[in-house]
This record gives C-alpha cells, structure tokens and sequence, in this order.
C-alpha cells in the first residue's frame, strides 16, 4: 500500500477513535466527581441532621449515667434452686436478731412443679437489667452461683456491707387455695439482741409504699386478700421475725409477688410476660424511692 493511502487510512481511524476515548474519559470524570459529592459536603450533612443514630435500649446503660448513678440497689432472689439437695445445711440455725433460725428454706412451688426459687432468680435478674439501665449499681445476695442459700443473717449482711440505698428481698408466697395477690413485708421497729432497725424502718416503709403502687400499676395485680386488717387497702404487712429484716441497717423490704398455691396465680407467676412486668414494677418502685419522686423517669421493657 502507498504510503498516502496508509496515512489516509490513518486518519480516518483516528477520527473514529479520538471521540469515543473523549467521552469515556468525561464520563469517567463526572462519575469520580458524583462519587466525591456522596462522601463528604452537603449529602453527608443531610444523614447526620435528618437521620438520628439509633439510641440506647431502654434495656441497656447509655454509657452517660442515668438517673439513678451513684446509688447501690442490692437484690435478694429469695432462697435457692438447689437447697432442697441441701436440707441439712440449711437446716442449720443461725442469728436472726432476736432469735435463731433455720439457715434458709427451700420456698414454695406451683403444682406443676415451678419452684419459688427458680421465679424469684428470673424477676430479679429482669430488675437488675432495668436498673442498670437506670444507671443504679446492682448486686446479688446470690445468682444461682452457690450451692445452696446464703443464710438469712449473710442476706442482710450482703446489703449492709454494699452500703445499699436500697434492698428488695423478691418472694412468692405459698398459701392456699383461692388466696390472691402480693404484699410488701416491712421491718418492725426491733432493738434486741442483734437486731435494731430503728434507723430503717421509716425509709423502708416508704419503699414499700412506692413498690406497692408501682407493682400494682405493672402487674395489673392487687394487695393480698387473706392476711386481713388494712393490708387489702395498703398491701403492706410489718413483721419482726425475720432475720433479713432485723439485721438489715439499709432500707430493705421484702416482696411477695403473688401466691403459688392458686391456681390463677400460678399461670401468672409462670408466665414469662407477666414476670418481666413484675421486675418492671419493681423497678419502677426503687426507682421512685431513690428519686423521691414519681413520674419523673420511667422505665421500659
């Protein structure tokens, strides 16, 4: 081929080819250029201003405090799964204040078999996780973790030595038939022996008054029907026999949160739903205490 039709040929090509690589390079360029945009400037503005980051679970600490940091709260699941394979042990009588008693008990159960212990583990661990979120400290007199108890005079030694603000002792009561609803037990006003509870009894009153109206509201569940006098009106009963509460130099009260021997009560007591509604009211309650207030937070889940 001649060399003017090779460069004709050439040419021809080259003015085929320049405009396409032309357009594919400006494409590319405007390609880069959209891409840069969605990485920073107004795009990425937009996302931080128009979109929240989720926030905390109500369930879980924000990491910020909350409105109960800075106080103790020490939880006491009433007596322990593996007791009764310790009978002896917990047979043992130990310093109840004004008197001796046994160690601790195996607790009650529903028909069907569920123990009062299991049920008190659960609602408390379900208030542990309400309260945490509230920023509170929470401790354990024990997590399942032991094999049998602790004692009833250990109970409120645990509690005295958290220097708690406030102790809840979770229970479920085993009376008959047809007996319904919860209550509140309080210290009695004791100086004998090792016990006195002089310095609790009125700030343990009002936490069982802020539990009792925060229980009821959660659960949907009224004061006991069977233990007579004004309890039905208030839900709270005063006792002076127990070693928890004699030796207690915290606020400390004990809940039972309904009677295992009933039937209904049982379904309830059983139902996981209702038991996270219970930790709830308990929450709520401990909360209200150590606020001094009601309303002002409240808690979820």
């Amino acid at each position: 081929m001649s060399l003017g039709r090779r460069l004709s040929t050439f040419l021809v090509a080259l003015a085929i080819v320049l405009p396409v690589c032309l357009a594919g390079r400006l494409a590319w360029q405007s390609a880069r250029d959209a891409d840069a945009g969605g990485a920073s400037g107004a795009p990425e503005a937009s996302r931080a201003s128009g979109t929240p980051s989720p926030g905390p679970s109500p369930e879980e600490p924000d990491g910020e405090g909350g409105p109960l940091e800075g106080t103790v709260v020490v939880l006491d699941p009433g007596h322990n799964p593996d007791n009764r394979e310790h009978t002896r042990e917990i047979a043992r009588r130990v310093d109840a204040g004004t008197h001796r008693k046994e160690c601790d008990t195996t607790g009650t159960a529903t028909d069907s078999g569920y123990a009062e212990a299991s049920f008190t583990l659960d609602v408390a661990r379900r208030a542990r996780t309400l309260l945490e979120g509230l920023g509170a400290e929470v401790e354990f007199t024990h997590d399942g973790d032991r094999p049998y108890g602790p004692c009833v005079d250990e109970r409120a030694r645990a509690g005295n030595e958290a220097g708690a603000d406030a102790v809840v002792s979770v229970h479920a009561d085993g009376s008959g038939e047809g007996d319904r609803g919860f209550h509140v037990i309080l210290p009695a006003r004791v100086t004998e022996g090792s016990a006195d509870t002089r310095r609790i009894t009125g700030p343990s009153r009002r936490l069982g008054e802020h539990l009792v109206g925060a229980f009821a509201e959660a659960t949907g569940s009224g004061p006991a029907d069977y233990l007579g006098g004004s309890v039905a009106e208030t839900g709270l009963v005063v006792r002076d026999d127990l070693g928890g509460l004699n030796l207690s130099r915290v606020p400390k009260v004990f809940l039972e949160c309904g009677n295992m021997r009933d039937p209904r009560e049982a379904r309830r007591l059983a139902d996981p739903e209702w038991r996270q509604r219970a930790a709830r009211g308990i929450a709520e309650g401990v909360r209200a205490f150590l606020l001094g207030e009601r309303g002002s937070v409240r808690t979820d889940g």
